[in-house]
């Protein structure tokens, strides 16, 4: 038995060392023990493991031990709010995901990053280098996973039922690495997306814990996504919250978001932007209970994965193969790849489920 899987099973199901124990019907001990290398794993807790988890025996048994993200070169949103269990648990995800994504290596050759490197300038300056520099000059971005994938980031998504994590990047082999909640809104997903570009582009050297690292990701983001130019040239004056429906699908953004750029820019003064704000929390009250963006646009999903998958699929080899060779679960490959391969009722499976 490998400690260090085990140990990612129990993380990635956000489980505390009692609680993993309790489900074994062991005394926590018992588990520190293992982990720890100081002792055995409990006789006959293997099949319990695998039942709960859905993780084969053969994964448990594998001697080599599973590649964890760097912690210091992560970059984690909110970290004060999140919980070391729900980190953790994110964590182990982006594990599977390496796995996942050195199997696919093998088989397939990927864009190779051309993300510049921004450490010294404003965050504005760095996201008009980048447009500047991937040729896209001031206009709007109608699929932000796509843009990326195009420029060699490589994006899994995290279906993780946490208010407190948004995303995660990082840099790994010279490679950069997304990873999105998208239990969130298309709209948030979008703006977390471009943030953590924002680290991978400001803070591949000198990190991202630092104190102004978050409002820099988030100041990149807003200029990426909103260029000041363009945002000024098709806005007004005084723009009311219905304005700011009807506007915001230009750079898909949320209506907070575009409340808050146009304030920042001059064009809302401080009376008419906290006037916005409390109409859009009237509008949102007055919704269904899940409602949280009005005017919602449909949620971005990955077209190297569906590209991956559907040739996979002809050469024989579905997502079902791929999990039972690589020992993993269907469902936690499937939460990696924007559920691409669980919803068959949506237009790209249905292609897939006809090769």
């Amino acid at each position: 038995m490998n400690p260090d899987r085990v140990e990612l099973v129990r993380k990635r199901f956000g489980l505390t060392k009692s609680g993993f124990a309790a489900k074994l019907g062991v005394d926590r001990r018992t588990i520190q023990r293992f982990e720890t290398g100081e002792g055995e794993f409990p006789q006959g807790c293997l099949d319990k493991l695998c039942a709960f988890s859905g993780f084969a025996r053969e994964y448990f048994l594998n001697p080599a031990s599973p590649e964890f993200p760097n912690p210091d070169g992560v970059s984690f949103r909110s970290l004060r709010s999140l919980t070391a269990g729900k980190r953790d648990a994110a964590m182990a995800a982006g594990a599977i995901a390496f796995e996942f994504d050195d199997w696919v290596s093998d088989e397939y050759t990927r864009p190779p990053h051309d993300l510049i490197q921004a450490d010294d300038v404003t965050p504005a300056a760095a996201a008009a280098q980048l447009r500047a520099h991937w040729g896209i000059g001031l206009r709007p971005i109608s699929n932000a996973v796509n843009l990326l994938e195009a420029h060699g980031v490589r994006i899994f998504s995290l279906a993780e039922e946490t208010r407190h994590l948004d995303a995660y990047s990082l840099w790994r082999n010279d490679k950069p690495y997304i990873f999105l909640n998208t239990t969130k809104t298309a709209e948030r997903s979008r703006q977390d997306a471009f943030h953590e570009l924002g680290h991978l582009v400001m803070h591949r050297h000198k990190g991202s814990a630092h104190a102004t690292a978050e409002d820099e990701a988030n100041a990149f983001a807003s200029a990426f996504l909103m260029p000041r130019d363009d945002l000024l040239a098709e806005t007004t004056w005084g723009m009311t919250l219905t304005d700011l429906i009807n506007k915001k699908k230009r750079w898909g953004v949320s209506v907070s978001s575009l409340n808050y750029a146009l304030h920042k820019h001059g064009r809302l003064s401080d009376w008419v932007y906290r006037s916005n704000y409390i109409a859009l929390n009237k509008y949102l009250k007055d919704l269904p209970e899940k409602a949280k963006e009005p005017d919602p646009l449909p949620h971005e999903t990955s077209q190297i994965w569906i590209k991956i998958l559907q040739d996979l699929w002809k050469r024989g080899f579905p997502l079902s193969r791929i999990s039972a060779q690589l020992c993993l679960p269907e469902s936690q490959l499937n939460d990696l790849l924007f559920g691409i391969a669980s919803d068959p009722s949506a237009p790209h499976n249905r292609m897939l489920s006809q090769i």
